[in-house]
């Protein structure tokens, strides 16, 4: 049992000390140490990267390493001699550090500065690591800058941030960078692992792998929240504790999810969400959380993808075996439907209403796609209402004049249904097609009086024509005010009337050409019972607007143009204008 005065967060007790034991950086480790080898140490590093992820451990190393007078084979400080001992308990003199947070002024610089003059006393080099560089002003900077660019042999700085982009070119310049990665999950397990075995800490790889994806690539919040969790349960760690303790969502929502997705069950979808938000957890995350979900399904199903799942072993196959059941069709309609949902939940006022509308619709997005390819099922409901049959009663009569009615019924009953059909099929647009063509004067005597009704009136068109703008005024309200703005051009003669309306640009023009122009010659048609109307769409004319006066010489040039009086002053006082 620990003593809370002995006890030391596992941050520090396993910091690495060599660059063996540095986590996930391993491209830097080895450059550092071929310099080592070949003698070409620069006189100044950069290190920057996410926070957590071996900056300052891997300066405080190197520095070690170069100091080290009894180094490996391989480079690595031995920590025995006296350098790498005094270095440890805290006395060396030839390795300082700096925190530019809390010494970011320029006398803190200027101090530096002075300590640079002094060479080293045991080691072969005096180095500076200072750390949140990036804290430093403008002034300490400036004062810096000469220092860096030429600074004595032995004199090597170590600079480490967080933020590159605040460091000034000119010491970016003077530096090599190195940029340090976040540490992968899969890193972060096997580092754990050896943790928690040196520990005596029971804990599955599930749950380090939830504890690795909240540190967001940090191993130092890894392995904070690896206290925190041994802090809570104790030295036999399970996986609910752990989500219990983290707050974190369960994997098993989403798979319930999908599955209830799968069966179009969405009764079991909300009350899935509803327990989820029961618990406490944000709605934002929770939708969040199922987008990813659906990422990982595409991932686990797409061949040659396993590398961007990370998951323990278990988790994989439970992954494989779901993305089994879905198609990829679905799997992409449904995170399309969730990225939508993720983009509109703060413009929403019903937020919890807004996820649980894309729940539903996640629901019944598995029917979808087989009626939408078959296409023909969906069809068949069309033509059913007019089948083949009706005509056959009325071809009945056969024995009574079998020769008369075989050379009646190929004109009038099939040609009838079939054009009936169409009209009714294409609405308006076969009303402008019949009278643009004119030559379909073969069909029914029902179509007959249509044709032959009466001109309507100017006057009839243009309250035609507003009626239909404000019918539009709910629906389409742009379009409404685009038609009430149009200029009304009426052309014709005794055969058809010709209504040709202006709007303001191309845009509107082609716009309304493509999708409402049939619409609406069809309305006005069906409004004044003619079908001897036809609608146009133009451009209104464009109008040069007179140039605006700014300048004092342009307005007084303007008023001489218009005032003769004003004009003629000018001339004889010999103005300058």
């Amino acid at each position: 049992m620990y003593v809370m005065s002995d006890f030391i967060v596992s941050a520090r007790k396993y910091r690495p000390s060599s660059f063996q034991t540095l986590v996930g950086q391993d491209n830097i480790a080895r450059t550092l140490k071929n310099s080592i080898a070949r003698g070409q140490l620069a006189h100044a590093y950069l290190f920057c990267g996410p926070r957590g992820v071996g900056k300052t451990s891997t300066a405080r190393i190197f520095a070690k390493a170069i100091n080290c007078s009894n180094p490996s084979p391989d480079f690595e400080p031995c920590g025995e001699c006296e350098s790498c001992r005094s270095f440890a308990e805290g006395r060396s003199y030839c390795i300082y550090e700096l925190d530019a947070a809390s010494n970011s002024g320029v006398d803190a610089m200027r101090d530096l500065i002075e300590k640079v003059q002094i060479p080293p006393q045991t080691g072969r080099y005096s180095v500076y690591i200072i750390d949140e560089v990036h804290m430093l002003s403008n002034q300490a900077f400036n004062a810096f800058l000469k220092t860096l660019e030429e600074p004595p042999a032995y004199a090597i700085f170590i600079l480490a941030t967080t933020e590159k982009h605040k460091v000034i070119p000119t010491i970016l310049s003077r530096c090599q960078i190195y940029d340090f990665n976040r540490i992968s999950i899969m890193d972060m397990v096997r580092s754990l692992r050896v943790i928690a075995d040196k520990e005596g800490v029971g804990i599955e790889d599930e749950s380090l792998h939830v504890i690795a994806r909240k540190a967001d690539g940090s191993m130092r919040d890894a392995l904070t929240i690896f206290d925190q969790t041994v802090a809570f349960c104790g030295t036999d760690i399970t996986y609910d504790s752990v989500i219990e303790n983290l707050n974190v969502l369960d994997y098993e929502y989403g798979f319930s999810l999908v599955d209830a997705f799968l069966a179009s069950d969405h009764a079991k979808a909300l009350l899935t969400f509803d327990e989820i938000l029961a618990k406490g957890f944000n709605a934002q995350y929770f939708i969040s959380s199922l987008g990813t979900h659906f990422r990982d399904l595409i991932v686990s199903k797409t061949g040659g993808l396993e590398s961007l799942l990370d998951y323990p072993d278990s988790i994989r196959q439970r992954y494989a075996e779901q993305a089994s059941k879905c198609s990829l069709q679905f799997l992409y309609d449904g995170l399309n439907l969730i990225s939508q949902c993720e983009a509109g939940y703060r413009m929403a006022v019903n937020q919890r209403l807004h996820i649980e509308i894309t729940l539903m619709r996640l629901a019944f997005l598995k029917g979808v796609p087989s009626e939408a390819a078959q296409g023909k099922p969906a069809a068949a409901p069309v033509q059913a209402p007019a089948p083949a049959a009706k005509p056959e009663p009325l071809q009945a009569p056969q024995p009574e004049e079998p020769a008369a009615a075989k050379a009646q019924q190929p004109q009038e009953a099939p040609a009838a249904p079939a054009k009936r059909a169409s009209v009714k099929k294409a609405a308006g647009l076969s009303l402008s097609a019949i009278m643009s063509g004119g030559a379909k004067q073969e069909s029914s005597a029902e179509e007959t009086p249509a044709a032959e009704s009466s001109l309507p009136s100017d006057d009839d068109l243009r309250a035609a024509w507003i009626k239909l703008s404000d019918s539009y005024l709910q629906a389409q309200p742009r379009l409404a005010v685009t038609m009430k703005n149009a200029n009304l051009e009426i052309s014709g003669d005794d055969s058809a009337k010709l209504l040709l309306f202006q709007v303001d640009n191309v845009s509107q023009q082609s716009w309304i050409k493509e999708k409402k122009l049939l619409e609406m010659e069809g309305k006005i048609q069906s409004a004044l019972s003619s079908k001897k109307v036809r609608l146009e769409v133009g451009v209104k004319p464009y109008v040069e607007q007179p140039k605006e006066k700014y300048l004092p010489s342009e307005k007084a040039q303007d008023l001489m143009e218009k005032n003769q009086e004003f004009k003629n002053l000018v001339i004889d006082l010999e103005l300058d204008i």
